[in-house]
């Protein structure tokens, strides 16, 4: 826990109030609906200017049995705490993770380092659909080298349950027997209050805001998962729920209603994540946003080694590279390899940011010593290579 609620109230003279929920806004009275859970009373809290910062909210479709005991998310602080409380108990032997985003993928990590005997089901052809396809064979091949048992191309269609409780996940091809089962489905924009609210939402119903984090309504703001946010390579909105984004809208947020003056510039979707030895990440687009867009891009892909091969240390590394034809601008990249690769794509999303084009990337700066890369850097290679197909 990040703060209490009685160092919001000691030290910033905030009053916070745990245990409320709000149910309603109204948005020409400019006051909100307050339900308080402990006392079971409804009141209303009038407000000069309004934040919505509702978070995003777990996908769980209406699934057959969804609601048994043993199916759990890990979307909070409570959750989590509900889920270890779970596995201490009842010490389950078998566990079904549904979804190979980030959250299953680490989900799945944590079981089979507790002993479990993991099964992965994805409805897609590979894991970490924010990776190409190419890339996310090899995050597939490390599940599967590790003993977790992945099954792709497969969605569930219910759940076996015995006296309230899971006992298997029925998919459209089988039955997997299981004591325990986490939903990492992603996630959507909590906007539910704000379209009740007549709020205007956009991409996935993430509500709309302006580079100052204003909605389309006069006095409210918003900020986080719960909004849609603007993409700096595409230069369209999209819907990303990232910790990274979420504290940066939110300090732009708080700057403005403070009486300052601040804007968010959008952001890249680099997001990173491991299961054991394997880490990966990207930034900016993947060639099926790119296709969607309708641009013409080439590619540079290449493996290589984090250090030199004469050092020890040295793990497998893959940089893909998307740039535009013609303008050579970069466009995106993805990394797939061992230990110190991942976050490689720093470089990647700070040159994203910067507009650079292939050209520029070429002759960055970038450190050297064998105990951490080699004189070319595998992302500077991989963008020297996507650099003959401009």
């Amino acid at each position: 826990m990040a703060r209490k609620p009685e160092t919001f109230r000691e030290k910033h003279n905030i009053d916070v109030r745990t245990r409320h929920e709000v149910i309603g806004i109204d948005t020409d009275a400019r006051k909100v609906q307050v339900r308080d859970l402990e006392a079971k009373k409804e009141f209303w809290e009038p407000y000069d200017q309004l934040m919505i910062a509702t978070g995003a909210r777990p996908i769980r479709p209406p699934i057959d049995g969804i609601d048994a005991g043993g199916i759990l998310d890990v979307n909070t602080l409570g959750q989590g705490i509900h889920f270890k409380k779970v596995m201490d108990e009842s010490a389950p032997k078998k566990a079904v993770v549904v979804g190979g985003g980030y959250i299953g993928l680490e989900m799945a990590e944590a079981l089979k380092m507790r002993g479990l005997d993991v099964s992965l089901v994805e409805m897609a052809a590979q894991v970490m659909g924010t990776l190409d396809p190419d890339m996310g064979e090899q995050v597939s091949d490390a599940l599967m080298e590790d003993g977790v048992h992945l099954y792709r191309k497969e969605t569930v269609k219910g759940f076996d349950v015995d006296n309230g409780q899971v006992r298997g996940v029925v998919t459209d091809q089988r039955t997997l027997p299981a004591d325990i089962v986490v939903l990492g489905l992603g996630v959507g924009p909590n906007s539910g209050l704000a379209k009740d609210a007549a709020i205007p939402v956009g991409v996935k119903d993430g509500i709309k805001v302006n580079e100052l984090q204003q909605t389309e309504t006069d006095g409210v703001w918003s900020a986080g998962d719960c909004v849609q946010t603007h993409h700096i390579v595409s230069r369209r909105p999209f819907y990303v729920a990232l910790g990274t984004v979420a504290n940066k809208q939110g300090r732009v947020a708080g700057i403005n209603l403070g009486g300052g003056y601040a804007t968010f510039p959008g952001a890249v979707g680099t997001a990173i994540t491991k299961y054991m030895e394997t880490e990966c990440s990207r930034t900016g687009l993947s060639e099926r946003e790119i296709d969607a867009l309708g641009w013409q891009y080439a590619v540079g892909k290449i493996d290589a080694a984090t250090l030199p091969h004469y050092y020890p240390g040295s793990a497998p590394i893959t940089v893909k590279v998307l740039a535009e034809k013609g303008s050579g601008k970069l466009l995106g990249a993805q990394i797939v390899g061992g230990k110190g690769s991942a976050k490689r794509i720093d470089v990647a999303a700070t040159a994203l940011h910067a507009g650079f084009t292939l050209d520029e990337m070429l002759y960055l700066d970038l450190s050297y010593a064998p105990p951490f890369a080699g004189v070319w850097d595998p992302m500077v290679i991989a963008a020297r290579k996507a650099l003959k197909g401009i």
